[in-house]
C-alpha cells in the first residue's frame, strides 16, 4: 500500500508584473507544506502535455498560437497573463499533471490522485480565459477515454465535479454535446464568468452562502447528478476542489469556513468511494488575502484525498464486493424547494 501520488509544476513561474492578482507563489508554498505535513505523499514533477494531447480538446490554431507566441493582446488580456515561454511550459505541465493523476487513479487502480495546481476550467477549445490557457480536465478526460478504448475497455464515462467558486464555463462548452461526460458546477451566481455556459447540472449560489446551506445544496446536486447517470455510470471523476468559496477569499463572495470546505471534500470523496469511481482531484482556485489560508485549505483537501486513497486500497484488498456498492439515491432530481434557499437557480 502506497501513499497517494500528487503532481506539481511549480518550478515554472510566470514573470508577472508587481501587484498582479494571480497568487503564483501559492503552488510552491503548497508543495512545501505538503512536504512538511504530509511527508509520505509521493510528490512528482509533471510532464508537459504534447500538442497531440492538447488537440483532443483544443483547436490546433489555438495550440499553435500559444506555442509560437502569436496570441494577440486581447487574447492575453482575456487570459490575464502576458505571453512568455514560461507561461507555455506551465500551461502544458498543468495539463500533464491532471493527465498523470487520472492515469494513476484509473489505470493503476490507486483510486485517488492529485494535481497540486490544475482546474483550468475557463479555457475553451479556441481560446483561454480567466487565468486558464488550456483546459486540463477536458484534455485528460478525452485522453483517458482513448486509453481505455486502447485497452479494449467499454466507453469510459466521465463525471466532472466542479466546486471552484467560479463556473467551469470552458469545460461546459467543450463537453456541451458530449453525452459521455457529465459536468456538474456549483458556483457563485453573481461571480465570474458573468456570461455562464450550460453545464449538465448548474447550481448557482447567492453571495454569502454559508457552510450549512452550501452542503445542503451540494448533497442535493450530487443526488440529482447521480440520478441522471446511474443507468450508464461514470468510470472516472475529476474533482475541482477550489479554495475560493472561503469566506475571506478576495474573489469568492461566498462564506464557507475552513471546516465547511473540509466537509465538502469529505462528502465528495466518500460518495465517489462508495460508488467505486476513481477520482483525479485538482486544487483549482484560491485567492485569499493571506496565502497561507489558501495553502492550508488545499493541504486539508490533500489530507482527505490521501485518506480516501488509503480507503480505496483497503477496499481493493478486501475484494471487489467491498467497492462500488451504490446507495439507493433518488432516481429523479429533487424539487428546487428541497435544495434550500442557497441554490434558488438549481436546474
Amino acid at each position: 500500500m502506497f501513499p497517494m501520488r500528487a503532481y506539481h509544476a511549480d518550478q515554472f513561474v510566470l514573470p508577472l508584473p508587481p501587484g498582479h492578482p494571480f497568487p503564483m507563489g501559492k503552488y510552491r508554498l503548497l508543495r512545501e507544506a505538503v512536504h512538511e505535513h504530509l511527508p509520505l505523499l509521493r510528490i512528482l514533477q509533471a510532464e508537459p502535455a504534447s500538442d497531440e494531447e492538447l488537440a483532443l480538446a483544443h483547436e490546433p490554431e489555438w495550440i499553435d498560437a500559444v506555442a509560437q507566441g502569436r496570441t494577440t493582446a486581447a487574447q492575453q488580456r482575456e487570459i490575464g497573463f502576458p505571453w512568455s515561454s514560461a507561461m507555455v511550459e506551465r500551461a502544458r505541465r498543468s495539463v500533464g499533471a491532471t493527465i498523470a493523476a487520472a492515469r494513476a487513479a484509473l489505470f493503476d487502480d490507486e483510486g485517488v490522485a492529485a494535481n497540486l495546481a490544475g482546474g483550468t476550467h475557463h479555457a475553451f477549445a479556441h481560446k483561454g480565459s480567466g487565468y486558464c490557457v488550456f483546459n486540463d480536465v477536458a484534455v485528460a478526460a478525452r485522453l483517458m477515454q482513448i486509453e481505455a478504448h486502447r485497452r479494449r475497455q467499454p466507453l469510459l464515462r466521465v463525471w466532472v465535479i466542479d466546486l471552484d467558486v467560479h463556473q467551469g464555463n470552458g469545460t461546459a462548452a467543450i463537453f456541451r454535446d458530449d453525452e459521455s461526460v457529465f459536468t456538474l458546477s456549483l458556483h457563485g451566481q453573481k461571480n465570474f464568468p458573468f456570461r455562464k455556459e450550460a453545464s449538465d447540472l448548474d447550481v448557482e449560489l447567492p453571495d454569502d452562502c454559508d457552510d450549512e446551506r452550501y452542503l445542503e445544496a451540494l448533497q442535493a446536486a450530487l443526488d440529482a447528478a447521480w440520478a441522471r447517470q446511474a443507468s450508464a455510470p461514470p468510470g472516472l471523476a475529476f474533482y475541482l476542489a477550489g479554495a475560493d468559496p472561503h469566506v475571506d477569499d478576495r474573489l469568492g463572495r461566498l462564506a464557507l469556513s475552513e471546516q465547511g470546505l473540509a466537509a465538502r471534500d469529505r462528502l465528495v470523496f466518500e460518495r465517489l468511494r462508495r460508488l467505486g469511481i476513481p477520482v483525479a482531484v485538482s486544487m483549482a482556485g484560491g485567492y485569499n488575502r493571506d496565502p497561507q489560508v489558501t495553502v492550508r485549505i488545499h493541504r486539508r483537501t490533500l489530507e482527505l484525498a490521501d485518506a480516501a486513497a488509503t480507503a480505496w486500497a483497503l477496499d481493493r484488498q478486501r475484494g471487489p464486493d467491498a467497492r462500488g456498492q451504490m446507495e439507493q439515491w433518488p432516481r429523479s432530481p429533487p424539487p428546487a424547494a428541497a435544495v434550500s434557499a442557497c441554490a434558488p437557480f438549481y436546474d
